[in-house]
């Protein structure tokens, strides 16, 4: 059986440190490309591994978010990061810790232990400096990135033209800014499309890359870098006001990710009463972050319930968050 890392040994491995610079004065901007990225957006991200724990060898995930000014939080997930090992849970159970840059890296000292996250992994060495274990950074892709539209599909937007959007506005080239509404309107329906939220380490909650795709104009499936948060209805992947994800799925900022929705519409009666709830079907990432959910009504901030099909919706509130490959088939 493998045994779990004591608290020290976690704290130990979660202290986090910044490779090789400090990073204060770069983070109080708003990012939208990883070119432009200060040298904080390198050390934030997902690592993995296993550490031998008096014999045992025992994985982990840590996701490690950069909060500005030189700090850095660390989470740690057992059985490794979520969607390959950890399926969600008490995310307040989840060991946190927060470090701060200084001199180049942070080194922290547990009882017998030290830990330190440099050149694209995490060392944690036992008394004399015997390796227990290191954990190397991974950039995660979704399984449906890139996919292609099937044969039928409507695309609505495939980088060359926001023809099909009122209030489409192409930026970067070949990327759809938030803010605008499909021209057509869906009854049932699949959905694919691809986000990419901001680099705002200064931010915090709402603030951190909001958006959201509302489902019809109806329901909304929030946008947000929630990246290494607890996956709450108002954070990435939740259906605001009515559930939160299985589990968060969410990459870093300006990593491309996906959601994949199969959309079942509410039914009416001829006299226009409701007999039906809507359902849905979500993939964050390519993992299901909601199986066949019943939506009781709709979420605030667009449309009202009704028999008529709608348009999808992408949320602008403020943020440089954008879109692409997005295309639907009606069923």
């Amino acid at each position: 059986m493998q045994r779990p890392l004591s608290r020290t040994i976690l704290a130990a491995l979660l202290a986090v440190a910044a490779p090789l610079a400090i990073f204060a004065a770069d983070d109080t901007k708003t990012y939208t490309t990883q070119e432009e990225a200060p040298a904080s957006y390198q050390v934030q991200g997902e690592y993995v591994g296993k550490l031998d724990i008096d014999g045992a060898e025992v994985k982990y995930g840590v996701q490690v978010i950069a909060l500005g000014n030189d700090k850095f939080e660390a989470v740690t997930y057992p059985g490794g990061l979520p969607g390959e090992g950890y399926s969600g849970g008490n995310y307040d159970e989840l060991m946190k810790v927060t470090g701060t840059a200084s001199g180049g890296k942070v080194e922290y000292k547990g009882d017998g232990f030290v830990a330190t996250l440099h050149d694209g992994r995490i060392d944690v060495l036992g008394e004399g400096g015997n390796t227990i274990g290191t954990l190397e950074k991974v950039v995660r892709k979704s399984p449906t990135l890139g996919a292609k539209a099937p044969e039928g599909a409507i695309v609505l937007f495939d980088g060359s033209s926001a023809d099909a959007w009122n209030n489409g506005k192409v930026v970067q080239e070949d990327l759809l800014l938030a803010a605008c509404e499909s021209k057509e309107k869906f009854g049932d329906h699949t959905l694919h499309l691809e986000f990419r939220t901001p680099y705002k380490p200064d931010a915090r909650g709402q603030a951190r890359g909001n958006s959201g795709l509302y489902i019809q104009s109806r329901y909304e499936c929030q946008v947000l870098d929630s990246f290494g948060l607890t996956g709450a209805d108002n954070e990435c992947g939740g259906i605001y006001k009515i559930s939160k994800p299985k589990v968060n799925m969410c990459f870093p900022p300006l990593t491309w990710q996906t959601y994949d929705v199969d959309f079942t519409a509410a039914k009416y009666d001829a006299d226009g009463k409701k007999t039906e709830n809507a359902r849905a079907t979500i993939k964050h990432n390519g993992v299901v972050i909601h199986d066949d959910l019943e939506l009781p009504s709709n979420t605030p901030g667009r449309h009202q319930e009704g028999p008529e099909a709608d348009a999808i919706y992408l949320q602008g509130h403020g943020n440089p968050v954008v879109f692409r490959n997005i295309w639907v088939v009606k069923k």
